[in-house]
């Protein structure tokens, strides 16, 4: 006859836990701020500057005002210093800037973006920000496809900025180009640039991949949402993004096959190995450019990159250490850049590539600053994705997909750094930063204090301190 025991060897069933509204909010949230960085000047397109500033000012504010309400566990040693040091230095040429006004705005831009990344990368644990991520990117892929459509269908006209229809002086004007059933046109999505779809795009297609190799539920709309991000991305066109496509297919060969090393000295072969390529590479890039740009449809000088490196430079040899004061981007309005280097009849707003505008903007010691700030994320990225999970003597755990994106956003926005300085705005900066800080933060994916807290996985109140 079976008894009823007063002390059952097992808990009495319960419902599964579930995420509170507020952790779901939170969440949200942490989507529209990537979204904002992702979409970038889409909103400056659509609802002009005033507007724009005003959202990211009131986004900062409000996130400020979140991280100090959950406060959630911080390892105050373990902060990404090198950042804190270059945002600190740009800072500090408030003191010697030729452009103070520029300066004073574009640094509030840069302390928003900083924090932002802070903010996501400290509520979020790496499943929740790979998932957040990949979110934001299906509302830039689909709302980029959806407003190619909308001009192609309904306007059947390039639209300027502001969504004026009107003949521009020069294509670059436009906002849309009209060119979705324009074979083989490129395209320039919700971001009103080939340029800037293109490694977005990229970046999509390696987070929803990783969703997929992680096990993602509802795989087939996973791959569905690589097949659009794959169509954007060959139809923007972008030179800079099949170059840095190349990159990512190097860095994760070189990944996976570092994780099948089993001896010690295993490793360094593939190190030795791939430091030949690498350096073979680079030099068959230099000296078969001009066969290589033209059969991409760019010049041998990157579209006139080299004509504004020059000018750029030249301004830099005036002030070498210092430099002329942080300007990120240029202001259009400022009469030391309003003309000052003309591209298709438009002022240029950046030096196109992030190491000669940082030099330009903070000089020698505002490049070694970079310097050891993007050192520092390759080398922890690196080491997070290449070694196997280990806090204490078992060495058998599995690799997660996870590890993979950081040292792959590093491959993007490096080489997107050679031609564009926009890896030192928006969602570059704000994905080196925000990664680079996890990694510190939480060394193992699902492992140590900021992972495992009820408050980050349920959204149940913290426990105070770290």
């Amino acid at each position: 006859m079976a008894v009823h025991s007063k002390h059952p060897a097992s808990a009495p069933p319960a419902p599964p836990v579930r995420e509170k509204t507020g952790h779901l909010m939170l969440r949200g949230w942490c989507i529209f701020v990537l979204f904002m960085a992702l979409s970038s000047t889409a909103w400056v397109h659509a609802f002009g500057t005033t507007v724009t500033a005003w959202i990211t000012i009131g986004g900062g504010i409000l996130s400020v005002a979140l991280w100090l309400s959950i406060r959630p566990p911080v390892q105050w040693r373990r902060l990404p210093w090198f950042v804190v040091a270059y945002v600190a230095w740009a800072t500090a040429s408030l003191l010697w800037s030729a452009w103070p006004q520029t300066t004073a705005l574009t640094l509030l831009l840069l302390w928003i973006t900083t924090i932002q990344a802070l903010f996501v990368g400290s509520v979020l644990t790496w499943r929740e920000l790979v998932r957040a991520a990949a979110s934001a990117l299906k509302w830039v892929m689909g709302l980029s496809l959806l407003f190619e459509l909308w001009v192609s269908i309904f306007v059947q006209a390039p639209i300027l900025p502001g969504f004026v229809v009107e003949e521009a002086d020069d294509p670059i004007e436009y906002w849309s180009r009209n060119n979705l059933f324009d074979f083989p046109g490129r395209i320039q999505g919700i971001m009103g640039s080939a340029n800037l779809l293109g490694p977005v795009a990229l970046l999509a297609i390696i987070v929803f991949a990783i969703r997929f190799a992680s096990g993602a539920p509802r795989r087939f709309l996973l791959g569905a949402w690589i097949a659009l991000s794959a169509y954007l991305f060959l139809r923007a066109s972008s030179a800079t993004a099949y170059v840095a496509a190349a990159g990512v297919l190097i860095v994760l060969a070189t990944v996976l096959l570092m994780r099948r090393a089993r001896r010690p000295g295993e490793r360094t072969r593939y190190y030795i190995g791939y430091a030949v390529v690498g350096l073979g590479g680079i030099a068959a890039l230099w000296f078969l450019r001009d066969r290589l740009f033209l059969a991409l449809g760019r010049t041998s000088d990157l579209t006139g990159r080299e004509d504004i490196w020059e000018k750029v430079l030249a301004r830099s040899a005036e002030r070498p250490w210092l430099g002329w004061g942080f300007a990120t981007p240029w202001a259009p309005w400022d009469p030391a850049f309003q003309g000052w280097i003309i591209d298709h009849g438009q002022s240029v707003l950046q030096a196109h590539n992030m190491w000669v505008d940082v030099r330009m903007q903070l000089g020698i010691i505002g490049v070694v600053l970079l310097g050891m700030l993007y050192l520092a994320f390759v080398w922890r990225s690196w080491f997070f994705a290449i070694d196997r999970p280990r806090w204490d003597l078992r060495d058998d755990r599995p690799y997660s997909a996870l590890t993979l994106l950081p040292t792959l956003v590093g491959a993007i926005v490096l080489v997107q750094g050679f031609a564009e300085s926009n890896p030192l705005l928006a969602w570059g900066w704000m994905f080196v930063v925000m990664l680079g800080a996890k990694i510190k933060q939480s060394p193992h994916v699902g492992e140590g204090p900021a992972e495992q807290r009820a408050a980050i996985e349920r959204g149940e109140p913290t426990r105070r301190g770290a």
